[in-house]
């Protein structure tokens, strides 16, 4: 099979695929009807020039005397993949400890390798915890167990849905494929910039469940990891709180995939004088824009062919600093995401139409250890939760989020009042100073940075543009230390680090294929 890059299609024309493959037969000096399984294999818009903005396809097809066209420009061999999981030698079934991206797909891959493995979720099925969220965004009631953190699908369940990663890693088709197979919108396979959205997310998740308790998996919720039990350096078994009380768990293997606000784990293996570090993160606020307004700035007057645009902005601040967007929710929502009481979160979401007013995006400023003051593994943790604790005081002590505009920011003064971009957040806001909530080289590292990116975005600055505080679980701040090889944890044998709540991931694609990893592992340690 070959591949055909670089084929440019007016957004302004109606798509047929028909009309695709006469422009690929074009390319390739062929009659259209040569071309055998034709399909896409990657989508994306060109938009540097605004005044012709086009589509860009890949495409893939059969043909006869494949050899002959591989002169031709753009004109490539497809390369063959294929993933096979291994059937491993069975005992006693080992544990998987949080289900969202990383613990689903480890746990999905040990179940087709035949092991039978025990997930434990501290949170709720999902249909479940939507309800509870709802609750939440509605009466500020908060559930800690059950929120936007903690539950079936994890973090990213309750987000846009995301599937652009930075990784290159062949595990990632893996991925797609698996998600597909649970019903994610097929076109994820193509497109440069793949979401799912909340609402389909909603029933992926509780399918990949269901798939793995088919294969004899089994999924417990609301078990939170409570102790692990080592003997001579090794894994034996794991203490779960339950609402009918303790449960132990005899196991000799464990995949920690615990997600990145899983604070009293990480409190629970430093306590073990497990091997860990502070990493690097990020922290900030939420920026609205008028998603108009975005799809404007990035597609001008082509916006109205072209579904609602994105953007990844990033400036290096003359201080040494970094400022960048992220986790960006084209016609979405700013989301309450505490898990913790008195702690205000920010965090965001839409739905597959993106048909929201707004555009948000994280807005965060880099750190290190060094902003942290302390060489505990944990100070980076709690540093979040010191500035989640400002928030909640600076928003009214109800779980409103304080909001201040762009223009008050630049200008150094408090907000009083909304403008024409009205604030998404749930369960409310309160107009405020920031300074209430970042340290001063956090505030001035945002104020620095907005003026930068709207540089590079033009509007991005927008003075009635609402910023929400505070964005603070982009990542997380711990590092689990594992072996490079065998994945295990450096301190304990059996027990395997895994996903972006132990400092391996960065993402729903990248933790879910560090779970196939881990579980791979794993699975070679039974051989």
């Amino acid at each position: 099979m070959l591949i055909l890059s670089g084929i440019k299609y007016r957004v302004s024309e109606p798509f047929s695929e028909e009309r695709l493959r006469l422009l690929a037969a074009k390319k390739l000096r062929e009659a259209p009807e040569r071309l055998k399984d034709f399909h896409i294999t990657k989508k994306s818009v060109d938009a540097r020039d605004k005044n012709n903005v086009f589509y860009v396809f890949s495409v893939a097809f059969r043909i006869e005397n494949e050899h002959k066209y591989l002169g031709i420009k753009n004109v490539s061999v497809q390369k063959p993949y294929s993933f096979s999981v291994p059937k491993a030698v069975s005992g006693l079934s080992p544990v998987v400890v949080g289900f969202g991206p990383a613990g689903m797909f480890a746990a999905l891959i040990l179940a087709k390798a035949g092991l039978r493995p025990t997930v434990i979720e501290r949170g709720r099925c999902v249909e479940r915890r939507k309800r509870d969220i709802e609750l939440f965004h509605k009466t500020g009631v908060l559930d800690t167990r059950s929120n936007v953190q903690f539950g079936e699908g994890g973090a990213g369940t309750f987000s846009d849905g995301k599937l652009t990663t930075g990784k290159n890693d062949p595990l990632i088709k893996t991925v797609f494929e698996e998600l597909v197979s649970a019903g994610a919108p097929r076109e994820i396979l193509y497109l440069a910039k793949p979401h799912i959205g909340t609402d389909n997310l909603i029933n992926v998740v509780k399918n990949i469940r269901c798939r793995i308790t088919e294969l004899g998996g089994s999924v417990l919720f609301e078990h939170l990891l409570s102790d692990i039990h080592i003997k001579k350096g090794s894994l034996c078994g794991i203490t779960c709180d339950t609402p009918e009380g303790k449960r132990y768990i005899d196991c000799d293997r464990l995949i920690l995939a615990p997600g990145h606000s899983a604070r009293d784990t990480f409190e629970l293996f430093a306590r073990k004088n497990a091997a860990m570090e502070q990493k690097p993160f990020a922290m900030g606020v939420r920026i609205e824009h008028s998603q108009d307004a975005i799809n404007t700035a990035m597609y001008g007057r082509f916006a109205k062919y072209l579904p609602p645009a994105d953007y990844k902005l990033v400036a290096h601040l003359p201080g040494g600093r970094s400022i960048y967007t992220f986790c960006m929710c084209p016609g979405g929502y700013v989301m309450g995401a505490a898990s913790e009481k008195y702690g205000v979160v920010t965090n965001g979401m839409s739905y597959f139409s993106r048909s929201g007013k707004n555009a948000n995006a994280a807005l965060l400023v880099g750190l290190s250890p060094e902003d942290f003051g302390s060489d505990d593994p944990l100070a980076g943790a709690a540093f979040q939760r010191e500035l989640e604790h400002r928030a909640f005081v600076s928003g009214g002590g109800d779980y409103s989020a304080p909001v201040q505009l762009v223009g008050d920011m630049l200008l150094d003064r408090a907000s009083t009042s909304c403008g024409r971009i009205e604030p998404t957040y749930k369960p409310g806001i309160k107009m405020t100073d920031m300074r209430e909530v970042f340290p001063d080289y956090m505030y001035e590292a945002l104020r620095e940075g907005i003026t930068e990116l709207d540089k590079r975005l033009k509007g991005f600055a927008d003075p009635e543009a609402p910023l929400t505080a505070v964005e603070s679980r982009s990542s997380s701040p711990v590092r689990i230390l594992r072996h490079r090889d065998s994945m295990e944890s450096l301190s304990f044998k059996g027990v395997y680090p895994c996903g972006e709540g132990c400092g391996y991931a960065g993402g729903i694609v990248s933790a879910a294929a560090d779970g196939i990893m881990c579980a791979l592992a794993l699975c070679e340690s039974l051989m």
